[in-house]
């Protein structure tokens, strides 16, 4: 009886015995993956992720089914409708990806579901120690690879420093030394003069290391110009 199953587990041809197992096995690798998304706030989840992986195996068991059921064919073209998870997974994958003023959030769980969906596809076609070995590399590089990141301190962010000031600023070198100093790399500047008011606003896009001690920069910044306030942000507003 259990060889039977088993036959009918790693057999090519789609019985109800095999789906059965592969849309589970599916289920489960996704759910795995979009269970440490979840962990870091991300809105794509566990049923998210479990959704795409098991709406992947289906399609690619609809793939096989069909040229054997309804053409005879052994050797017909599975990855016809397959192909298609590919590319369509993609408008998925966008919707993850959230697009600030001066930084993009998202691609990493956006590229978790593209995978996530080759994983499905993977488990339709029996692939099963692949597709857990996969997974268990999706998991690593999630998990280890930013904490090797963080460690080493390998990791740099891309902000916007808002500094207003009293006057209009003719100079501002010193500004960008302070930056400088403090292993802040400025990307671009832009400027704004509020004649009326005698104001000068300067947005710094910059890329800095998590490391920065942001407090006493922007304190020798305001002991050293006559700034009224002083943000970091995101986004951009000038």
């Amino acid at each position: 009886m259990f060889d039977n199953i088993y036959q009918a587990i790693i057999s090519p041809d789609v019985n109800l015995v095999g789906a059965i197992t592969k849309l589970v096995l599916s289920l489960v690798l996704g759910a795995v993956i979009g269970m440490e998304r979840r962990r870091k706030g991300q809105i794509a989840g566990l049923r998210t992720f479990a959704l795409i992986s098991m709406g992947a195996t289906l399609a690619m068991l609809i793939s096989i089914y069909i040229p054997q059921e309804y053409m005879g064919l052994k050797n017909g073209d599975p990855g016809r409708i397959a192909a298609q998870v590919v590319s369509g997974v993609g408008f998925l994958g966008a919707g993850a990806i959230i697009q600030m003023k001066g930084s993009v959030r998202g691609l990493t769980t956006a590229a978790g579901i593209w995978i996530s969906a080759c994983i499905g596809l993977a488990v339709g076609a029996g692939m099963y120690l692949i597709s857990i070995i996969a997974t268990l590399l999706i998991i690593f590089i999630l998990v280890n690879i930013e904490r090797i990141e963080q460690r080493h301190n390998f990791l740099w962010e891309t902000k916007i420093i808002r500094v207003k000031m009293h006057g209009i600023l003719d100079d501002i070198q010193p500004l960008r030394d302070i930056m400088v100093a403090n292993d802040v790399h400025i990307s671009d500047e832009f400027m704004k003069f509020e004649y009326d008011n005698q104001l000068t606003i300067v947005n710094f896009m910059v890329r800095s290391k998590s490391n920065v001690d942001v407090p006493a920069m922007f304190k020798t910044i305001k002991e050293q110009s006559n700034a009224v306030s002083i943000t970091i942000t995101n986004e951009m507003n000038m």
